[in-house]
């Protein structure tokens, strides 16, 4: 997954979006930073939303059935791993994968994991911290690799 197609389908489920929590446009503008004719072009497909508006949007309705249906139950993962492009940036709890993740492999007492969704890839330590994450497949696996070894030594 890109940033243009992030941007895309944010754009495309705004209006959705403002209907699911019942926002009219004024609010919903004003909510997400933009004008209110902004929205109603991108309500309409005539332009697409930016970057940190999508972010913002991600992060401030993450738990809507909208953005999940889009990204997942952790949208704001989604949007990092794309933004940080699959380097180790921080470590942050999660809930191990419980609900939208299959396991891929395990080494070293590192899980890598696979969203159902979003299908991006992310390792985990023993305590289901996330340590990466990235939409490539075979540079997980490498990091997996690299991660097992060092616990080794």
């Amino acid at each position: 997954m890109t940033r243009e197609e992030i941007i895309m389908r944010v754009s495309e489920k705004i209006k959705v979006l403002r209907a699911e929590v019942s926002y009219t446009q004024d609010k919903m503008a004003d909510i997400i930073g933009i004008s209110k004719k902004t929205l109603v072009q991108i309500e309409k497909g005539r332009v697409e939303a930016g970057w940190s508006t999508v972010v913002t949007i991600c992060a401030l309705f993450r738990e809507t059935e909208t953005i999940q249906f889009l990204f997942g139950d952790e949208p704001l993962e989604v949007l990092e791993t794309v933004a940080h492009e699959g380097t180790d940036y921080r470590k942050e709890k999660t809930l191990g994968g419980k609900v939208w993740w299959r396991e891929i492999e395990r080494a070293g007492g590192f899980v890598m994991q696979q969203n159902i969704i979003s299908q991006h890839y992310r390792i985990l330590d023993e305590d289901d911290f996330r340590i990466f994450s990235s939409f490539e497949e075979q540079e997980t696996k490498e990091r997996l690799v690299e991660l097992a070894d060092e616990r080794k030594k």
